[in-house]
C-alpha cells in the first residue's frame, strides 16, 4: 500500500534539520502561513526577499525585504523557501533557475482548512489514497497523482514539472467539448474559463449558469457577460444547499467563505437548475468543492454531467472529493491532471461518464 509515496521526510522536517541560512521569497498570505509553521517548529530565519521590482526599502513582518541578488553578494550559501504561487511561464522559469543554484523548497500550505500535508498525514488516510490511485482512469493520472503527493511532502517542484499538462489536452482528450453544452461554473471569476470553454465550441452552446460570489468579481463577470444569449449569472456562494454563509471577501481570486465574513446567499446546482439537466459543471470553489458536490448530487445522479474539480485547496480534497464523485454516481471515469502552477494549484480533478457504460 502506498508504494507510489517515495518522499518520507516532509519539507518541515528537512528545513528544521538545515544548517545553512534560510531566506524566503515572497510576501502576503502565503509567507505569513509559512512563518506561522516556522515559529511552530523553531524554524530559524534568516530573512526575506522579492524580486527585485517590488523591492522598495519596506519590511515585511518585522524583516527588511531584501533583493536576491544582495543576498547572493553577502551569503555564500542558503536555502530559499518560496511563499507565493507561480502560474505563468516566465515566472515558472525564473524559479526553476533560481532553483538550479540554489536549493529551493517549496512547502505546502492549505488554501483553506488546516493541518500540514506529510507522510505521517498520508499514512492516516492510506486506504483512501491508495482507493482513489487505484480507481483513476489511466497511467497519466496516477503518475500525477503519485507525483502530486510526493510534491506536497516533500516541496521538490521537480515532481510539479515532469506532470504539467496544457490546458488545450484536457479539453480536447478528457472533456471533449460539444457545441451542445449545458455548462454550469461554480466559482465563474470573471468569465476566464466560460471564454476558454466558448474558444473549443466556437463559441457555441445551449445555455450557462455562472455563480460567482465575490462582488467586484461578479461585476466583472456581468460586464463580460453582457449581450451573451441564455446566460443565467448568480452572484452567490455554490453550496449544498439554499441558505446563507459567511463570505469573506479579498483581492482576485481568493475570496472565500470565513466565519469572520458578511452573510450572503449560497445555492446549490440542484436548486438552481429544477430538474433541468447539465452537460458539465467545473468547480472551483476556495475550498467548498464538497458543499457544492452535494449540491449538485441529484443532477450527478440523473444526467452524470462532465466534472471539473479543483483538489488542492484542502489537504482532504486529493482523495475526498474523488471518493466523494464515484459515491454520487458509480459510473465515471477519473482522471487527474496538473496544469502550468508552482505550487500544486491547478491539480485538477476530470469526471466524465465511463467509457464502460452501455
Amino acid at each position: 500500500m502506498l508504494s507510489f509515496i517515495t518522499e518520507k521526510q516532509s519539507s518541515w522536517d528537512q528545513l528544521q534539520a538545515e544548517k545553512r541560512p534560510i531566506f524566503i521569497y515572497g510576501m502576503g498570505d502565503g509567507a505569513e502561513k509559512i512563518m506561522r509553521v516556522f515559529r511552530e517548529k523553531s524554524i530559524p530565519l534568516a530573512g526575506i526577499f522579492a524580486s527585485d521590482d517590488f523591492v522598495r526599502g519596506h519590511s515585511f513582518a518585522g524583516y527588511q525585504v531584501r533583493r536576491l541578488s544582495d543576498i547572493e553578494a553577502q551569503v555564500d550559501d542558503f536555502v530559499i523557501v518560496l511563499a507565493f504561487a507561480a502560474g505563468y511561464q516566465s515566472l515558472v522559469d525564473k524559479i526553476v533557475g533560481i532553483g538550479n543554484r540554489h536549493l529551493l523548497i517549496v512547502p505546502d500550505v492549505p488554501v483553506a482548512g488546516s493541518g500540514l500535508f506529510t507522510y505521517e498525514y498520508c499514512l492516516a488516510h492510506a486506504e483512501e489514497l491508495e482507493a482513489v490511485y487505484q480507481m483513476l482512469a489511466d497511467d497519466y493520472s496516477r503518475k500525477v497523482y503519485a507525483n502530486i503527493i510526493n510534491f506536497k511532502i516533500s516541496g521538490n517542484i521537480r515532481y510539479l514539472m515532469e506532470v504539467t499538462t496544457p490546458k488545450s489536452e484536457i479539453y480536447r482528450k478528457i472533456i471533449h467539448l460539444t457545441p451542445n453544452e449545458i455548462y454550469v461554473d461554480l466559482g465563474a471569476y470573471n468569465g476566464d474559463t466560460i471564454g476558454e470553454v466558448l474558444q473549443y465550441t466556437r463559441g457555441k452552446y445551449i445555455r450557462i449558469y455562472a455563480v460567482e460570489p465575490d462582488r467586484k468579481n461578479f461585476k466583472k463577470l456581468c460586464k463580460y457577460l453582457d449581450g451573451m444569449k441564455y446566460v443565467d449569472a448568480y452572484h452567490a456562494v455554490a453550496w449544498c444547499k439554499d441558505t446563507t454563509v459567511p463570505f469573506s471577501t479579498k483581492a482576485g481570486r481568493q475570496s472565500a467563505v470565513s466565519a469572520f465574513g458578511q452573510q450572503i446567499e449560497a445555492r446549490s446546482v440542484d436548486s438552481i437548475l429544477q430538474n433541468r439537466p447539465a452537460t458539465i459543471i467545473k468547480m472551483d470553489v476556495e475550498g467548498c468543492e464538497r458543499e457544492a458536490l452535494w449540491g449538485a448530487s441529484q443532477t450527478i445522479a440523473h444526467y452524470t454531467p462532465k466534472l471539473m474539480v479543483s483538489l488542492y485547496h484542502r489537504n482532504e480534497d486529493i482523495f475526498a472529493l474523488p471518493l466523494l464523485i464515484r459515491q454520487l454516481h458509480p459510473d465515471y471515469d477519473l482522471y487527474i491532471r496538473h496544469q502550468l502552477y508552482i505550487p500544486a494549484w491547478e491539480t485538477n480533478l476530470y469526471a466524465v461518464p465511463s467509457k464502460k457504460r452501455p
